[in-house]
């Protein structure tokens, strides 16, 4: 039912396979549009998703202690450290 198709990465431009079997995963998942990107452009994609987060440092509001936060603080809008954000949001 399904033949491989040749496609090309949105991200580099290189022509990649889409083989039946994978036609077959997609279809079977519910999946309707094919691929954009390379099985390696897609690796590398969700590597850098799970990369960590740049933290900043600031001043807690609440206890005075380090916060760190993955935004830049701002001097209009307090920051809580971790324990103060739990307590807040408990």
């Amino acid at each position: 039912m399904y033949e491989d198709k040749v496609l090309v990465c949105k991200d580099c431009g290189n022509e990649f396979v889409f083989t039946a079997g994978e036609q077959e995963f997609y279809a079977s998942k519910g999946f309707e549009n094919e691929p954009q990107r390379c099985p390696e452009c897609r690796k590398a994609k969700k590597a850098a998703r799970r990369a960590p987060k740049e933290m900043y440092v600031g001043v807690c509001a609440e206890c005075g202690g380090e916060a760190k936060v993955p935004f830049t603080p701002r001097e209009d809008q307090p920051i809580y450290c971790s324990d103060c954000f739990a307590k807040r949001n408990a």
